[in-house]
């Protein structure tokens, strides 16, 4: 076996020397060839590509590929070694195969659903199926140009196990930065699968933690644009976070990937630019402080829960009917007079606008109907006697028509949102009360908080609508591709807007129902997604296999969702065992016995260690404390845009979606969480968050989930017994 592994050694570092002097000798070839600036239009093109090839050869060159894949074709006689990386390139001389096969290929998808046996296996390429036998498929891994490591995941002509997870648990093992990482090494069958779906589907994908939902649809984004390059763009695509931090955390994934351009936002700052709308970050808290912060736990949530509501698709309804009703009435009383002696006859101005200019939304609409109305006051204007006279009739037609373009109704979404939920005056038509089916707590609250003149996020979905409805998509080009991620927090009807704005039904959102601590405004399961589109446009993946967290970690935290949420949403764990999940009561001091902790994990060798309380209140004053006893630590409040790795205090309520190497639960007991399957979430989110160890402190009155948890799972009571050198006094 050691012969082997040598072997195999020595020829993937003899194949290594020899691709990165082919890649070093075509890029200075580039290098040498002077840059083109001139004006002719070919020679433009061919300097664009001339320029990629430099960039792509500038990645390579470091590490050129991940994997190998030896193939024969069904027919082809010959078994091919192929290479796959990051980004494809030829040999600079003609070959019968790529010196690197870029992972998106067709090709490629067979290093990904390869997983072993001596059967056919086959891929689909643009000519049909294509099948033939795997011999060999082996990871790789190279760093700055020095290969480090050599693993066999399929060997044909050996007689020794496969060890499909060994490479996997390797990269697992690595330790965290501040920014997540691409796997396009380490994608698994199942993550491939969605990777590559056709692009018109909505694909909802349920993930449990650390099953690497966001990875995969970053990927998925770069896929897309390789297999549909001629259909889609950058620049047409966008990603939906949760946060300005969670977009800086997965800023480096697509570069990596060789993607540049996608569009990157939250839904309300990509709503409230749309609006023309300045949402304030006092607005945002607000709403997290009201659900989070208050003291006894989460307000009771039903189906009348102001957010509930506003995310339904029941109020598009109601919108529906207040723009029909502007829109009938809107072309003012009587006949247009810019002067005596000159009339436009109402059942003119009717015709225009009901039967010429009908295609036409509300406010386009108002738009072509007041254009002509100007034109036939100009054509009028050439039929005045005298100068004098024109000049007068000129200034009274400017005033008149002025004044009747008011009369119109004001197509501004808040202001009509506004007439719905009775917080200004209404049209004269419309019925003096609000329709019956808005609930009456969330017309009070809505009501209340307009007249104040705060718009909060879950108003952002229905004023976008309205804006639709009255002005179309102009001036807001279609989506090819969208990405939601932490769907499980978006409503219903922020879907739906969206949709208006994407081709295709062009979707991938994905999230996890677990996780679903914001149940006041997400979704509480799939199928209220999946009734947005017909079935032949959307389809449903589950992502149960976790890559995050050791199998202690995740035995523990699917015993919290068993005991306390009673799902079946449960994850299974990579084969990578770590320390068991510390369960420590606090002794005298509360405060001393928090930073002891972090002192023991943050003495040890990870990058990234985490405090996570259950409020921001708690946060701050953590923090305030251990700051005086730790250099290099943070404090994450949900204003911040970019998380810094090393040591961070934060509420457990915004974590999710981070990782970190080792993560301290600060008050896991009854104090802090109560016995809810909303507590139980919370706890659920906070424990997934560390890849190698977690530790969770507490008065000793835990709530029964913890206890069952603990029962289930690998768990230690109290403090290491050998603590570690940096433990605090």
């Amino acid at each position: 076996m050691e012969d082997n592994f040598q072997s195999a050694y020595q020829e993937e570092q003899e194949r290594l020397n020899t691709a990165l002097a082919e890649i070093d000798r075509q890029l200075a070839t580039l290098k040498s060839t002077p840059v083109y600036t001139g004006n002719d239009y070919t020679e433009q093109i061919l300097e664009a590509s001339r320029e990629q090839r430099r960039g792509n050869l500038a990645k390579l060159k470091q590490e050129p590929y991940f994997g190998r894949l030896d193939f024969e074709e069904n027919g082809g006689g010959e078994r091919k070694a192929l290479y796959i990386g990051k980004i494809g390139v030829d040999h600079e001389q003609v070959s019968d195969r790529p010196l690197v096969i870029d992972w998106r290929a067709p090709v490629a998808s067979l290093f990904y659903s390869f997983t072993g046996g001596k059967e056919p296996a086959s891929y689909e390429s643009p000519e049909g199926i294509v099948e033939g036998l795997v011999y060999l498929k082996r990871n790789v891994v190279i760093r700055k140009r020095i290969l480090e490591r050599v693993a066999d995941t399929f060997d044909r002509e050996s007689d020794g196990p496969a060890v499909s997870d060994e490479f996997l648990v390797y990269r697992l093992g690595e330790n965290k930065d501040n920014r997540l990482r691409d796997i396009v090494s380490t994608i698994q069958e199942e993550q491939d699968r969605i990777i590559r779906a056709a692009k018109n589907t909505a694909l909802i994908i349920q993930g449990v933690a650390g099953s690497g939902k966001t990875t995969v649809a970053l990927h998925r984004l770069a896929f897309l644009l390789y297999q549909y390059k001629e259909q889609v763009a950058a620049e047409r695509m966008i990603i939906f976070a949760p946060n300005r931090m969670f977009l800086d955390y997965i800023s480096d994934v697509l570069p990596e990937l060789g993607v540049g351009n996608i569009q990157q936002s939250t839904f309300a700052d990509w709503a409230a630019e749309m609006l023309g709308l300045e949402l304030t970050q006092g607005d945002a808290m607000e709403t997290l402080s009201r659900w989070f912060e208050s003291p006894g736990g989460m307000p009771e949530i039903t189906e009348q829960t102001p957010g509930r509501f506003k995310g339904s698709t029941a109020l598009m309804g109601i919108i529906e009917e207040a723009v029909r009703r502007l829109e009938s009435s809107s072309v003012p009383e009587g006949d247009f007079i810019p002067w005596e002696g000159a009339v436009l006859p109402r059942r003119t101005i009717l015709r225009w606008h009901n039967e010429e200019y009908a295609p036409y939304p509300p406010a386009k609409r108002k738009e072509r109907v007041m254009a002509r109305i100007h034109r036939w006051i100009e054509m009028e204007l050439k039929k005045s006697p005298s100068a004098a006279a024109l000049k007068d009739r000129k200034k009274k037609g400017a005033q008149r028509e002025k004044a009747y373009g008011a009369k119109w109704p004001k197509y501004d979404p808040l202001t009509i949102y506004k007439q719905i939920f009775r917080a200004v005056k209404t049209p004269a038509d419309w019925p003096a009360e609000a329709p019956d089916a808005i609930p009456s707590a969330v017309l009070k609250e809505t009501r209340s908080q307009l007249k104040k003149g705060a718009v909060l996020e879950e108003d952002l979905p229905p004023l976008l609508y309205i804006h639709y409805l009255l002005n179309g998509d102009e001036g807001a080009p279609k989506f090819d591709h969208i990405v939601i991620d932490e769907a499980q927090d978006f409503s219903p009807f922020q879907i739906a807007v969206l949709d208006l704005y994407v081709r295709g039904h062009s979707f991938t959102i994905l999230g996890d129902l677990s996780q679903g601590i914001h149940a006041y405004k997400g979704v509480h399961d799939w199928s209220e997604m999946q009734s947005l589109f017909a079935p032949e446009h959307t389809s449903y993946h589950a992502l149960t296999r976790s890559y995050r967290s050791t199998m202690e970690i995740i035995d523990f935290a699917n015993g919290i969702l068993s005991a306390g949420v009673h799902s079946d949403l449960l994850a299974v764990p990579v084969f990578r065992s770590g320390s068991p999940v510390r369960l420590i009561e606090y002794g005298e001091s509360r405060e001393a016995d928090i930073r002891s902790a972090l002192a023991d994990l943050s003495g040890r060798d990870y990058r990234t260690v985490a405090v996570l309380t259950r409020t921001l209140a708690d946060a701050a004053r953590l923090y305030e404390g251990l700051s005086e006893h730790f250099d290099d630590i943070h404090l994450i409040d949900g204003g911040i845009t970019e998380y810094q790795g090393g040591l961070s205090v934060l509420p457990l309520y915004l974590s999710k979606g981070l990782e970190f190497d080792a993560a301290i639960v600060a008050d896991a007991d009854l104090d802090a969480y109560g016995e809810t399957a909303w507590d139980a979430k919370l706890l659920y989110v906070g424990c997934t968050r560390a890849l190698h160890e977690m530790w969770l402190l507490h008065n000793g009155r835990m709530p029964e989930y913890l206890r069952e948890a603990a029962k289930g799972g690998e768990t230690a009571k109290g403090w290491p017994e050998v603590p570690s050198a940096a433990k605090a006094e």
